[in-house]
Order: C-alpha cells, then sequence, then structure tokens
C-alpha cells in the first residue's frame, strides 16, 4: 500500500475501480447542498450561467472547476488557494475511511439513474479498458492539468458506462442494497433533479464489487478531455502513485439506460445571412416560422434520411439538409467506416465548417459548444452569431465506433444525466 492509500498499479484488464476518502461539503457550513452543486466545467453556459452559479453561494464549486482570474496561472493558483480554505476552515472535510460512492439522479417524472463513484486506474488506450469516442482539443486538455496539478485533487468525476450482466450482478446488488439505507446526502437542484449519495466502505461488499467490474471495458459517455487529463498527468508522475487514478461514475447502461443529446455550435461572428450564402448549391436550405419544438421535430424528421442542421441567430430557423455528394466525396475524409464518414458531426466539421464557412473548430474566438438548445439560440440572436442545432446520435452507433477504436468528431455527443459536481471531490495528497 501507498501513501495515497491506493494499491500499485496493475496490468491486469478490466475496470480496476478503488475506494477513496471523499471530500464533502459540510452542510453546516453552506447555505444548501444544492446551492453549492454546479453542472459539469464544460456544461456551464459562459458569462450567464457562471455569474448565477457564483452568487448561489460563496462555496460554490464553480470557483474551483471554473476559477476566475487575469491569467491561466493566477486562476489555477487561486483555485488552490480557495481549496486549501475551504479545508482549512470546515467547509470541505473528508470522509473518515475509504469507500465507493452509490450516486442517484432521478427526475421525478420516471427516470432514474444509480451508479458508482470510485477513483479508477488510469489505463492506457491499447489495453481496451476504457473506450473514448471523440476527439479532444488539446488547449483543454493542457488547461485542466494545469488546474489538477495546482489543486492536487480530482474536483468532479467523468461519466463512464458499461454493460453489466443483470440485476444479479455484484456490482447491481450492492448498488441496491446500499440504495436502501439512509444517505450521507440528499438534495434537489434548481433543474428538479434530485441527488442522492451513499457510501460502501464493508471491505467484502467493495471486494465483490471490484470483482465484478474488473471483467469489463467501458466508454467515456462524458469527460474526455478529463481522461485525456488524467493520462497526461500519470505519466508525469512516477507510479505508483495516487496519479494512477482518476475520479469517474461509473454507470450500468443495461440497467440504467442513459440519453443521449446533441451538443450543439455557436459560431462567433458569422450572421446568418452569410451561413446561408455560402450554402447555396451545396445544401437544400428551407426557412420555418416555428417554435422551436417545432423546428427540432423537423430537423428529427429529415435526419432520419440523411445528414442535416438547423441553423437559428436571425429570429427564425433554417433548416439545412441534403448535401451535394460530390461536395461530401471531395471534403469527407476517407480511411474510415461509412458510420462515421456520414455522421452529422463528421459533415459539419470536415465539410461546413473547413470547407463552406472556413471556421477554424479548435479556436474559441470563433467557435463555441454548448449543451443547452435555448441558451444556443438566444446567444447567437444576442451576438448576431449563427447556431448549428444538431440532432443526437443513437449510443449504439457511439459504442460501435468505439469498439472500433474510430473516434467521432468532437463534441459529438451528450451523454445523461451528468453527474453533478460538487458532492463529492478526490484529493490526491490525502
Amino acid at each position: 500500500m501507498n501513501t495515497a492509500g491506493h494499491p500499485p498499479a496493475t496490468p491486469r484488464r478490466g475496470l480496476e475501480l478503488t475506494p477513496f476518502r471523499g471530500l464533502r461539503y459540510d452542510p453546516d457550513r453552506v447555505g444548501s447542498l444544492a446551492a453549492v452543486t454546479s453542472p459539469p466545467y464544460d456544461v456551464v453556459v459562459r458569462p450567464d450561467g457562471l455569474h448565477h452559479l457564483e452568487s448561489a453561494d460563496p462555496h460554490n464549486i464553480v470557483r474551483l472547476i471554473l476559477p476566475q482570474a487575469g491569467t491561466p496561472s493566477a486562476r489555477n493558483e487561486q483555485a488552490a488557494d480557495t481549496l486549501r480554505r475551504w479545508l482549512s476552515e470546515g467547509v470541505l472535510t473528508a470522509d473518515p475511511e475509504p469507500g465507493l460512492y452509490v450516486y442517484e439522479q432521478s427526475d421525478g417524472g420516471g427516470m432514474l439513474q444509480r451508479g458508482l463513484i470510485g477513483a479508477l486506474r488510469v489505463s492506457d488506450p491499447a489495453e481496451g479498458v476504457v473506450l473514448p469516442h471523440e476527439d479532444v482539443m488539446p488547449h483543454v486538455v493542457a488547461d485542466r492539468a494545469a488546474l489538477m496539478r495546482a489543486t492536487c485533487a480530482n474536483l468532479e468525476p467523468l461519466l463512464l458506462t458499461y454493460r453489466g450482466n443483470g440485476s444479479t450482478a455484484a456490482a447491481t446488488v450492492a448498488i441496491e442494497r446500499t440504495a436502501e439505507q439512509p444517505p450521507l446526502l440528499s438534495t434537489t437542484t434548481e433543474d428538479g433533479y434530485s441527488h442522492r449519495l451513499w457510501a460502501i466502505t464493508d471491505p467484502a461488499a467493495l471486494a465483490g464489487v471490484q470483482e465484478d467490474l474488473a471483467q469489463y471495458q467501458a466508454l467515456i459517455a462524458d469527460g474526455h478531455h478529463r481522461w485525456a487529463t488524467y493520462r497526461r498527468l500519470r505519466a508525469e508522475h512516477p507510479s505508483p502513485s495516487a496519479w494512477d487514478y482518476g475520479l469517474v461514475l461509473l454507470v450500468d447502461t443495461a440497467r440504467y439506460p442513459l440519453r443521449v443529446r446533441a451538443i450543439h455550435r455557436l459560431l462567433h461572428g458569422l450572421p446568418v445571412s452569410d451561413a446561408l450564402s455560402a450554402l447555396e448549391g451545396s445544401f437544400r436550405v428551407r426557412r420555418l416560422e416555428k417554435p422551436l419544438t417545432e423546428a427540432l421535430q423537423a430537423l428529427a424528421d429529415v435526419a432520419c434520411a440523411g445528414n442535416a442542421f438547423l441553423l437559428a441567430g436571425d429570429g427564425a430557423f433554417h433548416l439545412v439538409d441534403r448535401p451535394d455528394p460530390d461536395l461530401l466525396a471531395r471534403t469527407v475524409p476517407t480511411g474510415h467506416p461509412t458510420a462515421w464518414r456520414t455522421l452529422d458531426a463528421t459533415v459539419l466539421h470536415a465539410t461546413l465548417l473547413e470547407h463552406v464557412w472556413r471556421i477554424p473548430e479548435d479556436s474559441p474566438a470563433h467557435i463555441a459548444y454548448i449543451h443547452d438548445t435555448v441558451a444556443t439560440v438566444e446567444k447567437a440572436e444576442r451576438d448576431g452569431s449563427t447556431a448549428v442545432l444538431m440532432h443526437p446520435v443513437r449510443e449504439e452507433v457511439v459504442r460501435d465506433l468505439a469498439r472500433q477504436g474510430v473516434t467521432m468528431p468532437r463534441k459529438s455527443t451528450s451523454f445523461g444525466p451528468k453527474p453533478a459536481s460538487g458532492l463529492v471531490l478526490r484529493a490526491l495528497d490525502l
């Protein structure tokens, strides 16, 4: 056993989920548990959502995951100082013994999701244990790595899924039995979701869960940049160490299916009129004088037959579909499976962004990736920009491509519900 409380990482295949001493808010030191939570860092709509969260409670987790200062180094040092102060003041405290955490989310309308939060051994891609399905942006990985180095902590879990063997599996049994007990915490966030958390600390139960999970591989549902960050930081530190592991939420989608939604694009500085004029002769474009819900349904209807997008930002919606086959043949890279070449995200990035609109996909000054549909449209209309609304990809397509080792264009999917940030953190120096 090393000083981080983790066994040395071993080369065996399969998921290796390890107990840890979680850092959690002391409910007596904050206004409410709901007020200190946040969506994952890349889901927070900035600056509106950021300011809203900062004002919700002076101890909101957004002050750690999205610190605000003049330079990147100042931001990271501010987060580290804030974390140290909250620990010294008792705002955040470490649980007395290591455990795996059962995490439950429900929406009151029939959606119930449960999973396990733990420290997962960080594996190499060649091992095939954790399957990514999207490319990452190097500058985002560098930013997250600098923040984790400064704070020496995993501030929020990424979301992984696996396909279990049913209700009798040891992990499932442990989760269900634990959820019958009084929770460590229970809160309802302003989006209407209820959150509950329990700890599994019994050695026999933990051993059964770990043995069960060791036979599976997992798909990254949300958190590709954080997983790439874990891999970078693990490579920087001699093994064995706490950096061999990263904080994850692991959900069995055979038991608790996730929802798959699209991630939309906001093209800064590109008026809708310019975006549409560039499409003449290459795509079919139809103006829809309909509300958002009906426009999205129209997008879903035509998406069954081929690539389709919904453009917004000028007070109306424009349905874009039927791309010119010759244009696709010239612009979409070959050497990939048909399922990849025909993805909406592939056509958007390879054809529209690169060749038609000539917008660099990795430049925050030119493009933003936003999960919330209404917020994307509102920001486009306010800024005179173009919103590109996407239709979601089916989960089976994502998983099949991942198993082939094929990554999708960045920000292609949004699995959910995502874990709330701020319910449990992992300090690497405990």
